[in-house]
């Protein structure tokens, strides 16, 4: 309450519902496409390849998982790598029998002191963190070490690009930046400037604002075409300033977005009583680019 205060000023208050109306509402609820915090309820079936289309984008499909599983297959794969890498030089140090001549004075084994399993893997990190040699050290009387040594440094680097930015890429979406994006509850219809308007307000809680910010409406309503096709899911746009640039918002304060119901609306053939109980939705969608990050994002909601 008191960020909205210090935000908005004196003049903007919240309003509470009774008990009864919000039972009210909670009564007329039912399964809609977009959720109040934007999420979208949809669910794809009977795709043919559906796991192979996934990972053939596989980069965009690690940054669409959850935290949980970034860091479950960010710690698997770095640990899979490191093990069979110091596998790798193990194997090495076997075939020559350098685990055996380890204290051979004369003899010049692929890696200095390397003499089992758990060396091998001390090796390979000092190598792959560039912590720099000291007890165990690669020789150049090994030339399959040397391709191994390349060959670790190109795989590591790999890993290193597709992981480190996966996260990075994840870490810089602003989708908790959408929470502090306040939209009205609900709708209204009355006059405004001698039209009849549908109308909303967006406001931002933060003081850094949202550059390019540009808010964009969608009414989804099944209707039936006149050769009798159904279309459950059909997409209407709604004029809420296109024409006059009234769509470009700049949020230092509340603002109310206005739609004109005239003879090129929706809703211009619709009553009262066929607007509470005609099935569909207005979605509203918010896009900008976040000043701190400067990384574009979009807020979208369900508003009726």
């Amino acid at each position: 309450m008191s960020a909205l205060h210090k935000k908005f000023g004196s003049d903007y208050q919240v309003v509470t519902t009774t008990s009864s109306s919000h039972q009210k509402d909670k009564r007329r609820k039912r399964q809609r496409f977009v959720d109040k915090n934007g999420r979208c309820n949809v669910q794809h079936g009977n795709l043919g390849g559906e796991t192979s289309r996934y990972l053939s984008d596989l980069f965009t499909t690690l940054v669409d998982l959850k935290w949980r599983w970034n860091l479950f297959i960010f710690i698997l794969t770095y640990t899979v790598a490191w093990l069979f890498m110091a596998s790798m030089w193990w194997v090495i140090a076997y075939i020559r029998g350098d685990l055996y001549r380890t204290h051979d004075e004369k003899y010049t084994p692929c890696v200095a002191n390397l003499y089992n399993f758990p060396s091998a893997f001390l090796f390979f990190i000092e190598t792959e963190a560039t912590i720099g040699y000291g007890h165990r050290y690669i020789t150049d009387k090994c030339p399959e070490g040397i391709i191994l040594f390349l060959f670790q440094s190109i795989l590591g680097s790999i890993v290193d690009a597709f992981l480190i930015g996966c996260m990075f890429i994840k870490m810089s979406q602003p989708k908790k930046r959408a929470e502090t994006l306040m939209f009205s509850e609900n709708a209204a219809i009355s006059m405004r400037d001698g039209k009849l308007t549908l109308m909303f307000r967006v406001g931002n809680l933060r003081n850094s604002h949202m550059v390019s910010a540009q808010i964009r409406c969608k009414l989804l309503k099944s209707r039936q075409t006149p050769e009798g096709e159904f279309l459950p899911l059909d997409q209407l746009e709604l004029d809420v300033g296109f024409s006059t640039g009234a769509d470009q918002l700049f949020l230092v304060s509340p603002l109310t977005i206005c739609h004109v119901i005239d003879t090129k609306s929706p809703f211009y053939e619709l009553s009262q009583r066929s607007m509470q109980t005609e099935q569909f939705e207005i979605v509203v969608i918010l896009e900008g680019i976040v000043e701190t990050t400067g990384y574009k994002g979009s807020r979208s909601l369900f508003l009726l």
